[in-house]
């Protein structure tokens, strides 16, 4: 099979039946505030991620999707191979399989490498980063070194079982990017194809950018896609995007304050047979517990918007991990 084409439906579908409904979070370390302090050398931490892993293992979980940066690979592609080799032989031992994102349009928009800021008091994500950075994505003068990351990443982990698939591309088009992110999505999809990779790409459908959604449906082998809203919303979602004929995973959900539960949304999942992968594991440096837009500088949120545990591992909600466990486990 010619690994530098879109795999068929009928090629993603096989592969999905060969594998466990994924199940799990999208996963930073509680030590870290974003990607960069997540993998550099200095602050990966291998430790708390054996301990929240197995946090995660122990509810049923199976398949993290982890965060990589352009800029790490840049600096130290070998350092940051062998801590992927590190991280991963951890995933496995908890029986935890990995999505690795390579390219993000979310939140600050200037990467750097080194010591990364504190988190801000109550603001959501406030130290998250930007891959490549919106004055990366605008550049195509830049996109060669971007090429030499994809494809040397997805080349070197090309046929690893312990990687699930690839998401190249994490919210084109987010920071009112919108379809300028449109040119670099492309090409991601074009490089890593000639890593020849055994496992699925895909890029996940979130936006109203039609040109940006089209693209991501049209290139993906397995479709992936975000709902943060209530049973109605993801219901729709799935039945609108079944009709493509592929796999589905939803590689962000679970917001509670917008309706998005655990308790309601899981059961839904497993009927449709739909991958389920949550915002957030363990309350930590990225202060995902507090919603969107909405700080709250020195007080704890009525209701976390994200987050299953706290730093000592217990369960922000008894009851929700009842639910996890009823889904995953029962």
């Amino acid at each position: 099979m010619d690994s530098r084409y879109r795999w068929s439906a009928e090629r993603a579908n096989r592969w999905s039946k060969s594998v466990a409904w994924p199940v799990g979070c999208n996963f930073t370390p509680s030590t870290a505030i974003n990607q960069l302090e997540m993998w550099q050398a200095a602050t990966f931490d291998p430790e708390t991620i054996d301990r929240e892993l197995g946090w995660a293992a122990a509810i049923g979980f199976n398949t993290m999707r982890v965060y990589l940066h352009d800029l790490l690979w840049h600096a130290d592609a070998s350092g940051l191979r062998d801590r992927m080799d590190q991280y991963l032989a951890i995933s496995a031992r908890h029986n935890i399989r990995t999505i690795f994102v390579l390219f993000d349009d979310c939140w600050n928009k200037e990467p750097r490498l080194g010591v990364q800021p504190a988190p801000q008091s109550g603001i959501h994500n406030s130290g998250w980063v930007q891959s490549p950075g919106e004055a990366l994505v605008l550049d195509p003068t830049a996109w060669p070194r971007l090429e030499k990351y994809v494809t040397e990443v997805v080349s070197a982990f090309a046929g690893d079982t312990r990687v699930l698939m690839w998401d190249l591309y994490n919210e084109p088009g987010n920071r009112d990017l919108n379809a300028a992110s449109l040119p670099l999505l492309r090409l991601a999809f074009a490089w890593a194809r000639e890593g020849e990779p055994s496992q699925p790409l895909t890029s996940g459908v979130w936006s109203p950018f039609k040109p940006v959604a089209d693209f991501q449906l049209e290139a993906s082998d397995v479709i992936t896609f975000h709902n943060y809203d209530d049973v109605a919303s993801l219901e729709a979602d799935i039945t609108r995007l079944k009709a493509y004929g592929r796999p589905l995973i939803c590689t962000e959900y679970m917001a509670r304050t917008r309706g998005s539960r655990f308790e309601t949304h899981l059961p839904v999942f497993k009927r449709e047979n739909v991958g389920a992968i949550n915002w957030g594991l363990v309350d930590g440096k990225t202060n995902t517990k507090y919603q969107w837009g909405t700080p709250l500088p020195g007080q704890e949120p009525e209701v976390w918007f994200h987050e299953v545990f706290h730093t000592d591992g217990s369960p922000y909600r008894e009851a929700e991990v009842a639910a996890i466990k009823a889904a995953t486990l029962g």
